[in-house]
C-alpha cells in the first residue's frame, strides 16, 4: 500500500484555482475525471496536470526560435517546486504544496522533458518502439504522478498499468491530430507501419484521405484499444474514488476513438471529440464496471 506524505503545509489556493482553471480550458476530459478525486487530491491534480501543460506550451506556444530556452525554464520551475523554494508563479507554487504532500516523483517530470525535447529535435518516428517511447514520456509517465496521489495497491505492476493507460491516451491525441501536427511539420505515425500500409509522409502531408490511410488508421486505433484494456486492468488497484476519476477519463479518451471512426477517419479537417453529454452518460457504465472492484 503506498500512502501520501504527512501534511505540512495547507493548499495555495489562489495558485490551485488558476491550474483548476488551465486543466478546464485545455482538456475538458480530464478535468471531468478529476472532479471524482477528493477534494485535496483533485487539487494536486490539478497543479499535475497545469504542470505538464506548462511544458507542453512551451514547446508549442510562442515563436519556435525560442522553444529550447522557454523549455529550460519550465524545468527550473519544476526544480525549485520539488526543492521546496518555487518561483513567483501559480504553477510552481501549486506543484511545490503537491509535491510536498504526495510522494510525486521527479524522475517522471524529468521523463517528460526528455518527450518534449524530442518535438523540438524533430525526432523521426521510425518504428513502434520509437512511438512507444514518445508516448511513454510525454503522457504514460503521467501515471506515475497520479497513482501516489490517489493512492494504489500491487506495487510496480500497477504502476506499469498506469502507464500504458497513459500512453494509450497519448496515442488516442496523436490520431485525432494528425492534421494540426502536420501544420506543425510534426508526423508521430512511424514508418514502418505507414510503409506496410502504403502511405508516405506526403500523403500525410497533403492531407489525403484513402483507403490504405484509413487501413492506418484503423490498425493504430486497434493498439490504442488495446493499451487501453491493459491500462484499466490496473483501475481497481487504485484506492476510494481514484479509481471512478482514472476511469471516467480513460473511458472517455477511448471514446475519441470511435468518434474518429464515425468522422470517415478524416483526422486532416475534423476534429474528433466527444460531447459532454456523451461524457455523462458514460458514467454509469464506469461504475456499474467498478462494482465491487
Amino acid at each position: 500500500m503506498i500512502a501520501q506524505r504527512e501534511r505540512t503545509t495547507r493548499a495555495p489556493l489562489t495558485a490551485i484555482e488558476h491550474c483548476r482553471a488551465l486543466t478546464r480550458h485545455h482538456s475538458k476530459t480530464f478535468y471531468l475525471g478529476s472532479r471524482f478525486f477528493p477534494h485535496e487530491q483533485r487539487l494536486a491534480v490539478w497543479a499535475v496536470y497545469a504542470a505538464c501543460r506548462d511544458g507542453d506550451d512551451a514547446v508549442d506556444e510562442g515563436p519556435p526560435e525560442g522553444a529550447a530556452d522557454r523549455l529550460d525554464a519550465w524545468w527550473n520551475r519544476v526544480e525549485r517546486a520539488y526543492q521546496g523554494r518555487p518561483t513567483d508563479d501559480c504553477v510552481s507554487e501549486a506543484l511545490a504544496w503537491a509535491v510536498e504532500r504526495y510522494a510525486i516523483p521527479q524522475g517522471a517530470f524529468h521523463e517528460l522533458l526528455l518527450g518534449l525535447r524530442m518535438d523540438l529535435d524533430g525526432h523521426e518516428y521510425r518504428d513502434a518502439r520509437d512511438l512507444d517511447l514518445y508516448c511513454r514520456r510525454v503522457a504514460g509517465v503521467v501515471g506515475f504522478m497520479i497513482a501516489p496521489i490517489c493512492g494504489y495497491d500491487g506495487g510496480q505492476g500497477t504502476l506499469e498499468r498506469a502507464l500504458r493507460l497513459g500512453q494509450a491516451m497519448q496515442l488516442t491525441n496523436i490520431l485525432r491530430d494528425v492534421g494540426e501536427d502536420a501544420a506543425r511539420g510534426r508526423l508521430y505515425l512511424p514508418r514502418d507501419v505507414m510503409d506496410r500500409f502504403g502511405v508516405t509522409r506526403a500523403d500525410v502531408m497533403d492531407a489525403r484521405l484513402s483507403p490504405q490511410y484509413e487501413a492506418l488508421l484503423r490498425h493504430l486505433c486497434a493498439q490504442a484499444r488495446d493499451w487501453y484494456r491493459e491500462g484499466s486492468a490496473g483501475i481497481p488497484r487504485l484506492h476510494g474514488r481514484g479509481r471512478v476519476a482514472v476511469a471516467t477519463a480513460a473511458r472517455a479518451y477511448e471514446g475519441i476513438l470511435t468518434s474518429l471512426e464515425e468522422n470517415g477517419w478524416d483526422n486532416f479537417t475534423r476534429r474528433a471529440s466527444v460531447s459532454g453529454t456523451r461524457k455523462l452518460l458514460m458514467i454509469p457504465g464506469v461504475l456499474w464496471q467498478l462494482r465491487g472492484a
